[in-house]
């Protein structure tokens, strides 16, 4: 009897964790996909793609480059994430930055963690261990233009167990010396219902 009590057991056993296998499937990079309600990599990629259309068909930056022969030089701010959930902003930026640039209508330089990273390589050099014909010199760093800033705030509606979540997604492009602002972009096409959460959105 006890024998028979235990292989039912392990019988049970297989076969709940037969019913628990962990399933994974691949789906195109462009398919949308709403899990949670919170933002994600569809929300990432149509605010970014509306952002980058409109930062290049303003005039601000052809005019500058007739004005000075050159294509204006950008550094990358601050992304602030003022919404209510947790999101990495750098990956917005990074995509701006790549598309403006790729576009050839701007150059950026380095900002942030990566200019520090250069700028120790470049005393480093320094030090009498490199040679003259290959060490970088000092003082040639070319300045930026204008500096890329922005944001991602939610507002979100609650009723029972209904909720909206609605995003606004700003870039800003402001001149480095006179602090005036060029080109102010916004997205706020993404609103999502949320009906029955299980937990607070």
């Amino acid at each position: 009897m006890k024998k028979r009590l235990c292989l039912l057991s392990c019988l049970a056993a297989v076969l709940f964790l037969a019913s628990c296998k962990h399933s994974v499937s691949r789906v195109d990079a462009d398919t949308r996909i709403d899990l949670s309600g919170y933002w994600n990599d569809t929300d990432l990629r149509l605010a970014s793609d509306a952002l980058i259309k409109a930062c290049l068909e303003t005039p601000r930056l052809n005019q500058f480059s007739a004005a000075r022969g050159r294509l204006p030089v950008i550094i990358v701010g601050t992304f602030k994430n003022a919404s209510d959930e947790h999101m990495d902003t750098s990956i917005l930026s990074q995509r701006l930055e790549a598309s403006i640039l790729n576009s050839g209508k701007a150059e950026f330089a380095a900002s942030g963690e990566l200019r520090q990273q250069i700028r120790g390589e470049r005393a480093d050099q320094q030090q009498g261990y490199t040679s003259d014909e290959t060490m970088a010199k000092l003082g040639r760093e070319v300045g930026a233009d204008f500096i890329l800033t922005g944001s991602v705030k939610t507002i979100v509606d609650r009723y029972d167990k209904t909720a909206t979540r609605s995003y606004f997604i700003t870039a800003e492009l402001t001149d480095i010396t006179t602090s005036i602002r060029v080109w102010i972009g916004e997205y706020n096409e993404i609103k999502k219902v949320i009906r029955n959460p299980s937990v607070k959105p």
